[in-house]
């Protein structure tokens, strides 16, 4: 669907910057370690109010409304329904692996039980693809725009089919039906979403996300080329290519990512006339990746380095460290080297904390801007006619996403 340019235009600002986001992380994340994990759910909220804050179209921010509280009951209630669901599951799979799959005591019938016994990670699958929904479901409730909140229909089962199914047609052609899962997930969600009395919906055909395909086709390519050529020759040399692919698929995941983005968001539609332009680049993302992952293990890497020399040091030198791996030794053989490897310990949980904090400060939040800069909404006076809708009340919020890590958005 191609869209005229119109006057009637609101352009988005992201007004987030790197030292508030960089307190504001470091402060959440060892807090949050301090409370053996329980503060999670409140850092996850003051991160996402932040970034939602510095998210504005036209001009004016969003507001996230959600509550730490509300996501540590929804998780408390998930795990409960998962240790019982997961429990009986398994004790059936147990029950049968050891009725029916008992016929002998070879290595097929032991490999056998041990397959029937893994397929509880299969009875996970459908709950991954709720808590998806759910948690999407459960963000766009709590989000507000000029003091109108934002609504997704209660259909996440539906959903989970849906996923099955495409996740199921994707593997079986090897890929090739990918466009189609993407495609037609994505309508599924934006179709059932609202903004006020407003919906939401999603044009196009799931063939126009073909050409995002090229770059991962051409990766394919070579690293077919390359194995054949390894295989054929038996020249190490070729493993240059292998390389190249390797790196290649990895920049075709993210110009798939971003091109199917742009794509189906320039062909989304608000209400009658609301539309939505976005231009976001795959080589700025993809440069975003490398270069904050590589800013991020250099700083993280410090806080590591830092530790380890006072370790060292404590221990004697180099000497004191190696003493350490000899036969017969151990931490009780002295006082500093008991110091010592604390210090590495700390060393490497300082570098976990600052791993995550520095993530954010490179790569999360500088992607977020890139998206948001480059999207604009056309005929943004039709959006003054939108009123409110009701509060969506989801008691178990984001628990199953939590519980099961995974989650729709930041």
């Amino acid at each position: 669907m191609e869209i005229e340019p119109e006057l009637d235009e609101l352009p988005c600002e992201y007004r987030g910057q790197q030292g508030a986001l960089f307190k504001l992380a470091l402060k959440t994340t060892l807090l949050t370690l301090a409370t053996l994990g329980v503060y999670r759910f409140w850092a996850k909220t003051r991160i996402r109010k932040y970034y939602w804050s510095g998210t504005a179209p036209g001009g004016d921010p969003l507001e996230y409304t959600g509550t730490g509280l509300e996501k540590l009951l929804g998780f408390l209630i998930a795990v409960a329904f998962l240790a019982v669901y997961l429990g009986l599951f398994q004790l059936l799979l147990s029950f049968v692996g050891m009725s029916v799959f008992n016929a002998g005591d070879g290595p097929e019938d032991i490999a056998m039980q041990v397959a029937v016994a893994q397929t509880t990670l299969i009875a996970v699958l459908p709950f991954i693809f709720y808590a998806q929904y759910r948690a999407r479901r459960y963000i766009l409730s709590r989000t507000r725009w000029r003091g109108i909140r934002f609504g997704v229909e209660p259909a996440a089962w539906g959903y989970v089919w849906r996923a099955l199914g495409h996740w199921a047609l994707t593997l079986v052609t090897f890929g090739l039906l990918l466009p189609r899962q993407t495609f037609w997930l994505e309508k599924y969600k934006i179709d059932r979403t609202w903004y006020g009395n407003a919906k939401f919906q999603q044009n196009g055909r799931w063939q126009m996300l073909y050409p995002a395909m090229k770059h991962l086709l051409i990766s394919l390519a070579i690293l077919i080329g390359s194995a054949f050529l390894l295989g054929a020759t038996e020249q190490p040399i070729w493993a240059i290519l292998t390389f190249i692919g390797v790196l290649w698929m990895y920049y075709g995941l993210v110009y798939y990512s971003v091109t199917t983005f742009r794509i189906l968001a320039n062909n989304k539609q608000l209400g009658d006339t609301v539309a939505f332009i976005a231009e976001p680049r795959p080589g700025k993302v993809f440069g975003i990746y490398v270069l904050g992952g590589i800013l991020t293990s250099v700083c993280a890497g410090i806080f590591f380095s830092a530790f380890s020399i006072i370790a060292i040091n404590v221990m004697g030198g180099v000497d004191g460290l190696e003493s350490l791996f000899e036969p017969g030794s151990g931490l009780g053989s002295s006082l500093s080297q008991i110091i010592g490897a604390g210090l590495f310990g700390l060393g490497y949980l300082a570098m976990l904390i600052m791993s995550g904090v520095f993530a954010m400060i490179f790569i999360t939040q500088p992607i977020l801007e890139h998206y948001v800069k480059l999207t604009r909404i056309q005929n943004a006076s039709e959006l003054h006619d939108i009123e409110q809708r009701s509060r969506d009340e989801m008691v178990e919020a984001e628990g199953f996403a939590d519980a099961l890590d995974v989650g729709a958005a930041i």
